[in-house]
């Protein structure tokens, strides 16, 4: 294992897979594919990150490419997102593909609805992200454009050396046709269940507002888009297997980081810690925490939904899912009665200077 990470240092192709491989653990189940976020109001945080000076270092994260919009306003030298299902990896990496053969964000979303991309594509970089959305909504599905993407993306992921089955390869090839087939309205679904109304939409998502009411997506302009694409192409975006509160992903993971030089400055969970709290495991994942070296400053970026018994007081109207900030410190040294309380306990106000929503 290489020591410290210096900025913009790429990762081999075969180190990139061989950290994957390291810090991975036994996969799970999840009752969604969950190839979009269901948190409407998942851009909340990001005025209060930048007011923190939550920078650099590294991140961690769960889930899909919310991430992505973390990592642009965080700017780590290196992010790891880890899930519990394989499957999240595959997205990751057709993600990835995706991202790494489009210099432009109007050529991103193009490719990952398997749409064509508009000719002048450089004269597409300083447009709104509702342009390019609707672009891509009034754009039908080109079968000839698909074609060539399956083959481009097949190649790519195997090109990063991490090993694939030709089960995998269909995963991949699945998760694509569901953009594809949804395009820019695909929302959350769990497993027996449609899509439920009230959850975003993929449009609503890249869409999505932060505190101060600007959109702050990854997409939202070409600045954030060309940090994750950097990031991306330098191999710096790592793909884990594992569970919060398992023996192996984040206790490699702390070594790993160590190894590096590098300490944790934010860690995105979406609302996991319901789960673990639920089955028992939540003082496990708050020791596999501890393991991780953290800046002074770092923060745990989570949801909480109102249908887990009731809304929390920072609830802004008209957003089903509720943000919240917490230092990393207050959650390792609680000792927490409920999950209310987790949730509710020393939590940063999002709200900046002067007010806003």
């Amino acid at each position: 294992m290489p020591g410290a990470l210096g900025p913009g240092e790429p990762i081999s192709d075969s180190a990139f897979a061989a950290l994957s491989a390291r810090i991975s653990g036994p996969g799970g189940y999840f009752n969604s594919d969950n190839l979009v976020s269901n948190e409407d109001g998942y851009l909340k945080v990001l005025g209060a990150l930048k007011r923190l000076d939550v920078r650099g270092g590294a991140y961690v994260g769960v889930g899909p490419d919310q991430n992505f919009s973390y990592i642009a306003a965080i700017r780590p030298d290196i992010a790891f997102i880890v899930d519990i299902r394989r499957d999240n990896l595959l997205e990751q990496l057709l993600l990835k593909a995706l991202i790494e053969r489009a210099p432009t964000r109007v050529q991103f979303l193009a490719a990952l609805t398997g749409r064509p991309a508009p000719a002048d594509t450089a004269g597409w970089r300083g447009r709104g992200v509702d342009e390019i959305v609707a672009y891509i909504d009034r754009t039908p599905v080109d079968s000839t454009v698909v074609l060539a993407l399956g083959r481009q993306i097949e190649r790519a992921v195997r090109s990063y050396s991490i090993p694939l089955t030709p089960g995998d390869l269909a995963t991949i090839r699945r998760f694509h046709a569901a953009f594809i087939d949804e395009g820019m309205g695909l929302r959350f679904t769990s497993a027996g269940r449609g899509p439920r109304p009230w959850y975003p939409t993929y449009r609503q998502l890249v869409t999505a507002t932060d505190m101060a009411g600007q959109e702050a997506s990854y997409l939202s302009s070409a600045a954030p888009y060309r940090l994750v694409r950097e990031l991306e192409l330098e191999n710096r975006v790592i793909p884990v297997v594992g569970d919060l509160a398992g023996d192996k992903a984040l206790k490699e993971l702390g070594t790993v980081l160590r190894e590096m030089g590098l300490k944790l400055s934010a860690f995105y969970l979406s609302n996991v810690e319901f789960y673990l709290w639920r089955a028992g495991t939540f003082p496990t994942w708050v020791a596999n925490l501890k393991a991780l070296p953290a800046t002074s400053n770092a923060v745990v970026i989570r949801s909480y939904f109102p249908n887990f018994r009731r809304r929390l007081p920072s609830a802004l109207p008209g957003y089903l899912a509720t943000q919240i900030l917490q230092p990393v410190d207050t959650l390792e040294k609680g000792d927490f009665a409920t999950y209310y309380d987790l949730v509710t306990r020393g939590t940063i106000d999002l709200r900046p200077p002067g007010g806003g929503r």
